[in-house]
């Protein structure tokens, strides 16, 4: 009898050419077909201009993806490149392979190699994250905004405040009014300068919906972003102390407008006062640790000298005994490397101290953390990165 020989299949990871982008556009489809045709021919049109796509072939066939959306971001003052992880998708008879993991992981090494501090995602899962040490950093106020008729009339005049939808031309002052009166509230944000805003405004057009400003006398005194897609919701309203009313009035008039018909209009991202919840919203993972350490501040008349071992399953480069010191009279860290440890922590345990989501002392009593007394009292003086904003969608 003839032997009956299997078919070798041939498998290849690779970082595709900006040119075979649009390739990857079925998938996405096929995996995510929530999401519209006006969104993507966005997305693929200018998001895919300047990202990287990593990619898992079968026979030459695309079967997997992993997207890097570019980001600067702030930290403490000081700008870094970072990557938004988006569109991790597999075909759904290529699924439990370890696809998504090696992924990750080539992606992870090419965003060490060029010194990125983090990269950041929002997960569809929080448990399909953790194995590769991402950790949440960010928890987004969300409210309800309540529209319609007060004491029987529509109330969405506001005197001499006038609202309209944003332009591209309108995006360089909307950086500056950001940058002047919330860019300091974190300490932890991407650069919004005005590429950013042209981004942002082009999006939201792609979802049925813009950016509404709002100006007294001419002078930009708030903006929001909205979309339409399924209903009127509302992102990010940044807007002057004083001016509260106007913007529920500017939220009322545009409901009106776009005849929503709502009555109860979702708030993204709001300002604290106007939440009704809080949800962790986006994860990130530690990539180039000696660069995010170098960025860490301390109070002037603090002085830091400790040491410390992480362990990193995945970036071994980060597996190292650091020692970090910082005299009276400065406020920044010196970094570098030494042989005596005071303690041991994992990489994701320290993604959670750094970014103010634990405090030392509730590190203290997890598995694989060892963590002195000197020590622990030393990680208190660091200011850690509490005040984070990552508000992106893709």
């Amino acid at each position: 009898m003839p032997v009956r020989r299997e078919r070798k299949i041939r498998m290849k990871l690779r970082r595709l050419d900006p040119s075979e982008h649009g390739k990857t556009r079925e998938l996405w489809e096929e995996v995510f077909p929530d999401d519209t045709k006006a969104f993507l021919d966005y997305y693929y049109y200018i998001k895919t201009r300047d990202n990287a796509i990593y990619v898992i072939e079968e026979d030459g066939e695309i079967c997997s993806m992993l997207q890097l959306n570019p980001y600067m971001v702030r930290v403490e003052g000081q700008e870094f490149p970072s990557a938004y992880i988006i569109a991790v998708a597999t075909r759904k008879e290529y699924r439990s392979r370890g696809y998504m993991g090696a992924l990750l992981r080539t992606s992870l090494k090419e965003m060490y190699n060029r010194g990125l501090p983090f990269t950041f995602l929002m997960p569809a899962a929080e448990a399909i994250y953790t194995p590769y040490d991402f950790r949440y950093i960010y928890s987004q106020d969300q409210g309800t905004l309540i529209c319609g008729k007060r004491d029987g009339e529509l109330h969405w005049k506001s005197e001499g405040v006038l609202f309209s939808d944003a332009g591209l031309w309108d995006a360089e002052e909307m950086s500056h009014f950001f940058e002047t009166y919330f860019a300091d509230r974190f300490q932890v944000c991407t650069v919004r300068d005005a590429a950013y805003y042209q981004t942002m405004i082009l999006e939201q057009q792609s979802e049925r919906g813009g950016v509404r400003l709002m100006r007294r006398d001419g002078v930009l005194k708030g903006f929001y972003a909205y979309a339409g897609e399924e209903g009127l919701e509302i992102r990010e309203p940044l807007f002057l102390s004083g001016y509260e009313e106007d913007f529920r009035n500017s939220v009322e008039e545009l409901a009106d407008r776009m005849q929503a018909g709502q009555q109860e209009i979702p708030v993204y991202a709001c300002p604290p006062e106007y939440a009704d919840r809080r949800k962790p919203l986006i994860m990130a993972r530690i990539v180039s640790l000696r660069n995010l350490l170098s960025a860490l501040m301390v109070p002037e008349e603090e002085c830091v000298e400790c040491s410390f071992a992480v362990i990193d399953p995945l970036i071994t480069e980060n597996s190292r005994v650091w020692k970090l010191t910082s005299g009276i009279g400065e406020t920044e860290l010196h970094v570098g490397e030494t042989e005596d440890s005071e303690g041991v922590l994992p990489v994701a345990d320290f993604t959670e101290l750094i970014f103010g989501q634990v405090t030392p002392e509730e590190l203290a009593g997890r598995a694989g953390v060892i963590l002195t007394e000197h020590l622990a009292g030393e990680f208190k003086k660091i200011t850690r990165l509490s005040r984070v904003c990552f508000n992106e969608i893709v």
